[in-house]
């Protein structure tokens, strides 16, 4: 199994809400949908398609999944919400419950940590390539954990000034490869990192 997250970062590593003002208020972040002014369908557009393009499945925390199972499947005849939509998607949660999981084709991951329900996945063998999008405490615990094997990072020319993380503060280095990068006419950076 190999896992690779693709995400929106701000210049100063804020991950947090980038889709909308009511994403995720939590902590007072007041900065909900920065990522607008920077978005260009070719090169930032064309980053998210060829992420999902090559999924074989898409792995999100619980937050995350429920503010992308409120938004996808109101847009399907798109092509991307219509792989959205029909892709399998597991999403790691002690709190929901299978009734809640009304999102076509999701899968609960539950248990303790994150990190064992997706070893538990990998051992499965159900699973070949798997996407993360959001989901910024998945992330940092897979992150920690060594399981990613690719980072789709999408720097936004912008400074929030705080916010959640994608990355782990336990002090661990962790060597990775710039594989390829991107300008956008925006200022984003398309920037794909791989295990060093």
């Amino acid at each position: 199994m190999r896992i690779t997250v693709s995400e929106f970062v701000s210049l100063d590593g804020v991950v947090q809400a980038p889709g909308g003002p009511d994403e995720d208020p939590s902590g007072g972040f007041a900065h909900g949908g920065w990522t607008h002014p920077f978005f260009d369908p070719e090169v930032v557009g064309g980053a998210f398609d060829q992420a999902l393009a090559g999924a074989d499945a898409l792995l999100f925390g619980r937050r995350t999944w429920q503010t992308m199972a409120a938004a996808w499947p109101a847009r399907a005849g798109d092509p991307f919400a219509d792989r959205m939509n029909a892709i399998r998607k597991y999403v790691v949660s002690r709190t929901l419950t299978e009734a809640e999981l009304g999102w076509e084709n999701s899968v609960r991951l539950g248990g303790g940590k994150a990190a064992d329900a997706v070893r538990g996945l990998a051992a499965s063998g159900e699973e070949g390539n798997l996407l993360v999008m959001g989901s910024p405490t998945l992330v940092r615990e897979l992150l920690a954990a060594d399981l990613v094997d690719e980072l789709r990072l999408i720097w936004m020319p912008v400074l929030l000034g705080g916010g959640k993380s994608l990355f782990p503060d336990d002090g661990g280095m962790r060597e990775l490869e710039l594989v390829s990068a991107a300008q956008s006419p925006t200022g984003a950076q398309v920037c794909v990192y791989r295990k060093g």
